[in-house]
C-alpha cells in the first residue's frame, strides 16, 4: 500500500524538544527560589539544543492553545558556560528583561517587527564589548532612529534587513560592498542612488527589492537596470523583484516566448536581462509582476501566480514576514483548489496549515487560509491524506475558532469540519471541539449559516458515541444550549433545519444516558415539546425527533413519574393515530407509553385518559404497523426494549417490544440478529412464550424472532 500524503513521522529531535518544553520542571529545570524556574546545574545545552529550545518555545506559545508561556524561561540562557545560542528570530512576546537575560551570548540575531524597542538595549551592549554582529533584521524600524548612525558602527555585517526603512542618503550602505552576502530592502523606495550603490555589493548572494503592491511607486524597474543588477551582482544566487511595475522592454516577443519547452538556461530566458545568468537562479520573486506569466524562467524556484507552482512557493517565501503577500497567494491557492485542481496537496496543506499558525490574529490570513483547507480537505482530495495530516488540520481549524470570533472565519472552520468523519476524525479533540462548538451557538442572534452548521456538527458528535462522551457533553451544557435555540425558533415561528436538528441532538445526547434525560426535564423541555407540537402539527421530521427523545426519558424510570400526567398521556395517545414519517412517530410515542404502563396499574394516577383505555389504544396502533416498515431509527443497544419481555404487569408493553424485535430483525438480519444474541434476547423471547399472560398474537411474533435468528447468526 503506497503511503498517504503526510505519513512521515516527527523527528525525534521535535518530539523530545515539544515533550521538554512542556515539562521543564521534570526534564531540563527545577524550581529555585521564590518559585524561580532554574537550569539543572548539571545540564551543558549545545547551540543546536538551545536555537531549537528557543524557536520551539516561541512557535508553541504562538500556536498551541494549550501551552503557557513561562515566566523566567528566557532567563535560563543567561548563561553562555551552560547555554549557547546562535540564531533567535525573536518576537513580540519577547520583553525588555528577556532581552536582557540573552544578551550576553546571541551570536546572529534577527528581530522581527514589533520588537524594535529592546533591540535598541541590546544593541547599545553590543556595541561596548568587543561582539562582532553579523546578521541584522531591522524590518519596520521607525523613522525617527537614523538608521545610518545605528549601523557605522557595525562593520562585520553580513546579513542585513531594512524592510520598510527609510533610506534618505542611501550611499552609507557601501560600507559593506565587500562584506554584505543577504541585503533585503522590501518596501524600500528606490532610487537612481540606491541602486547604484546597490550593485557596488559584489559578494551579494541574496538581494530582495520587492514590494508589496505597485501602488504609491514611482519607481520603473527598467531592462538596463535588471540587466546593471545582473551583471554586477555575479554571486546572486536569489533575487526578489516582486511588486515592481515592469516596462514591456524586458521581454522577448511572444511568438519567440511560445517556441519549445519550457527552459531554465539562462540563454533561452524570455526575460532579456537574465540572458546574462552564468546559471539559473535558485530563487527568483517575481510575484505580482507580468514576468512571471512568461515561459522561460531561469530559476529554480518562481514566485508568482501563473500556475500552482509559482504560487505554492509564494505562501512559502512570504508567510512568515510578509503575511500581506501570504495572504493574497493563499486566496490563488483557493481557486486552484475551488475551480481547478491541486496537484500537489501534501504542500499546499502544510503551507496552509504553516500559515495559520503563524499569523492566528491576521483576518485576512485566517479568513483565505480557512477557505482553503475547505476545499483541499473535502472528498476529492481525501483519499489522498494520511490520519497525521489530517489532525494537523483539524488542531490548526479549531485554534482558528478558538481564537478568532468573526463570522467568516468561524463558517469556514465549521465547513472544513464537515468534511471529516464525525465522531471518529474528531475524537481525539472531542472535548475541545464540543465546547467551541456550543460556544459558537450561545448568542442570542447567530449568524443564520454558521447555527445550522453548528448544530449540525454537535448532533453528528454525539451520535454513535458511548455514554461517557455523552455525560461529559451534557454537563457543558449541551442540552440547555439546544433549547435555548429551540426556544428562539419557537419565537420567530419557524421550524427549520436547525429546529429539526436541535431536537435530534437531544434525542441522541439522551440515548441510555439518565443524568442529560434529567437536564431535559429540569429546563423545561416538556413546555418545549408541547409548544412545538402545537405550533408545528404539520412537521413530521420534528415530530419523529422529539418522540425519539421522549422515548429516551420514558426509559429512565426515575423520570417516568414527570410523564404520568393527564396533559402528556392525552397527547402521546393521541399521536398514536399518527401517520407522519411512516409509522415512527406511532412507533414512538407506542414505545414512550409501553414503558410508563410497565410501572403498573398502581402508579397510574391519572384519571383521565383511564389506563385500560390507553392499553386499548397501544394494542390497535400496534396491530396497524406493517412489520416489514423499513425503519429511520438506529439502535446500539435492545436493553430497554429486552427488559418489556419477560413481565405480565403490562402485556401490551410486551407486546410493543416483541413487535419491535420482530420488525428489526425481519428487515435487518445482518445487523440486529448479533446484537439480539449478544445481548441475551434469544432466550428473553423464550421466557415470552412461557408466560401464560403473553398474548397469542405476541407469542406467534417471539417464536418468528426466535427461529429467524437462529437461522441468521
Amino acid at each position: 500500500m503506497a503511503a498517504k500524503a503526510g505519513d512521515n513521522p516527527d523527528s525525534l529531535m521535535s518530539l523530545c524538544t515539544v515533550f521538554c518544553l512542556k515539562n521543564l520542571r521534570r526534564t531540563m529545570c527545577y524550581t529555585g527560589e521564590r518559585n524561580k524556574l532554574c537550569l539543572r546545574p548539571d545540564v551543558f545545552l549545545p547551540s543546536e539544543i538551545c536555537d531549537k529550545l528557543v524557536n520551539v518555545y516561541m512557535d508553541l506559545v504562538y500556536t498551541d492553545s494549550n501551552f503557557e508561556a513561562q515566566d523566567g524561561f528566557f532567563q535560563l540562557f543567561s548563561d553562555p558556560r551552560s547555554t549557547r545560542l546562535t540564531r533567535l528570530q525573536l518576537r513580540d512576546l519577547v520583553r525588555d528583561k528577556d532581552v536582557e537575560a540573552i544578551k550576553k551570548q546571541v551570536g546572529k540575531l534577527s528581530v522581527t517587527r514589533g520588537l524594535k524597542s529592546c533591540i535598541l538595549g541590546l544593541y547599545a551592549t553590543l556595541l561596548k564589548s568587543d561582539f562582532l554582529l553579523r546578521l541584522l533584521n531591522l524590518g519596520g524600524m521607525q523613522a525617527v532612529v537614523d538608521v545610518e548612525a545605528l549601523l557605522k558602527p557595525l562593520p562585520a555585517l553580513t546579513s542585513l534587513d531594512l524592510s520598510g526603512v527609510y533610506l534618505p542618503r542611501p550611499a552609507f550602505l557601501a560600507q559593506w560592498r565587500d562584506r554584505l552576502a543577504s541585503l533585503v530592502l522590501y518596501n524600500v523606495d528606490l532610487s537612481e542612488e540606491l541602486i547604484s550603490t546597490v550593485v557596488q555589493m559584489s559578494r551579494l548572494r541574496h538581494l530582495d527589492i520587492s514590494r508589496e503592491n505597485q501602488r504609491n511607486s514611482k519607481f520603473k524597474m527598467t531592462r538596463k537596470i535588471l540587466t546593471s543588477i545582473v551583471q554586477s551582482l555575479g554571486n546572486l544566487v536569489s533575487l526578489d523583484i516582486s511588486g515592481h511595475i515592469m516596462l514591456d522592454n524586458c521581454t522577448v516577443p511572444q511568438f519567440e516566448d511560445a517556441m519549445g519547452r519550457p527552459s531554465i538556461e539562462p540563454s533561452k530566458s524570455s526575460i532579456y536581462p537574465f540572458q546574462e545568468l552564468k546559471r539559473p537562479l535558485q530563487f527568483l520573486g517575481l510575484y505580482n509582476t507580468t514576468l512571471c506569466n512568461v515561459t522561460h524562467i531561469p530559476a529554480y524556484k518562481v514566485t508568482g501566480s501563473k500556475n500552482e507552482e509559482q504560487v505554492l512557493n509564494a505562501i512559502e517565501a512570504y508567510t512568515e514576514s510578509r503575511p500581506e503577500l501570504a495572504h493574497r497567494a493563499i486566496n490563488q491557492l483557493f481557486d486552484i483548489a475551488r475551480i481547478q485542481h491541486c496537484s500537489q496537496l501534501l504542500r499546499a496543506l502544510q503551507l496552509v496549515i504553516a500559515a495559520l499558525k503563524c499569523h492566528k490574529y491576521d483576518k485576512s490570513i485566517q479568513v483565505t487560509g480557512s477557505a482553503a483547507l475547505f476545499y483541499l480537505t473535502n472528498t476529492e482530495y481525501r483519499n489522498e491524506q494520511s490520519v497525521r495530516l489530517r489532525r494537523q488540520v483539524i488542531e490548526v481549524v479549531l485554534n482558528g475558532m478558538e481564537q478568532y470570533q468573526e463570522v467568516t472565519v468561524q463558517r469556514n472552520c465549521c465547513l472544513t469540519l464537515c468534511n471529516f468523519s464525525i465522531p471518529e476524525e474528531l475524537e481525539f479533540q472531542y472535548h475541545r471541539v464540543n465546547l467551541l462548538l456550543l460556544k459558537i451557538l450561545e448568542p442570542a442572534r447567530q449568524d443564520e449559516s454558521i447555527q445550522r452548521i453548528a448544530v449540525h456538527l454537535c448532533n453528528a458528535l454525539v451520535c454513535q458515541v458511548d455514554n461517557d462522551h455523552k455525560e461529559a457533553v451534557g454537563k457543558m451544557g449541551f442540552v440547555k444550549t439546544m433549547l435555548n435555540l429551540i426556544q428562539k425558533k419557537l419565537q420567530d415561528r419557524m421550524c427549520d433545519q436547525v429546529m429539526e436538528f436541535s431536537w435530534s441532538a437531544l434525542w441522541n445526547i439522551t440515548d441510555e444516558t439518565p443524568d442529560n434525560c434529567q437536564m431535559f426535564l429540569n429546563c423545561n423541555g416538556m413546555d418545549l415539546f408541547l409548544d412545538c407540537l402545537q405550533e408545528f402539527p404539520d412537521k413530521q421530521e420534528l415530530h419523529r425527533n422529539m418522540l425519539g427523545l421522549l422515548g429516551n426519558v420514558a426509559e429512565v424510570r426515575a423520570l417516568r413519574p414527570q410523564l404520568l400526567t393527564s396533559q402528556f398521556i392525552t397527547v402521546f395517545s393521541n399521536l398514536l393515530d399518527s401517520k407522519a414519517d411512516g409509522i415512527e412517530v406511532s412507533y414512538n410515542a407506542c414505545g414512550v407509553l409501553s414503558h410508563i404502563m410497565f410501572d403498573g396499574p398502581d402508579v397510574w394516577s391519572v384519571e383521565d385518559p383511564e389506563r385500560d383505555w390507553v392499553m386499548d389504544k397501544m394494542w390497535d396502533a400496534i396491530q396497524s404497523w406493517d412489520v416489514t416498515s423499513r425503519r429511520n431509527i438506529n439502535y446500539r443497544s435492545f436493553e430497554p426494549i429486552l427488559r418489556l419481555l419477560p413481565q405480565g404487569i403490562s402485556p401490551v408493553s410486551q407486546h410493543w417490544a416483541t413487535w419491535a424485535l420482530f420488525n428489526l430483525v425481519s428487515v435487518y438480519p445482518s445487523k440486529y440478529c448479533p446484537l439480539l444474541v449478544k445481548e441475551g434476547g434469544v432466550a428473553l423471547l423464550e421466557k415470552v412464550l412461557e408466560l401464560d399472560s403473553s398474548q397469542p398474537e405476541t407469542k406467534d411474533m417471539a417464536r418468528y424472532t426466535h427461529t429467524h435468528t437462529h437461522t441468521h447468526t
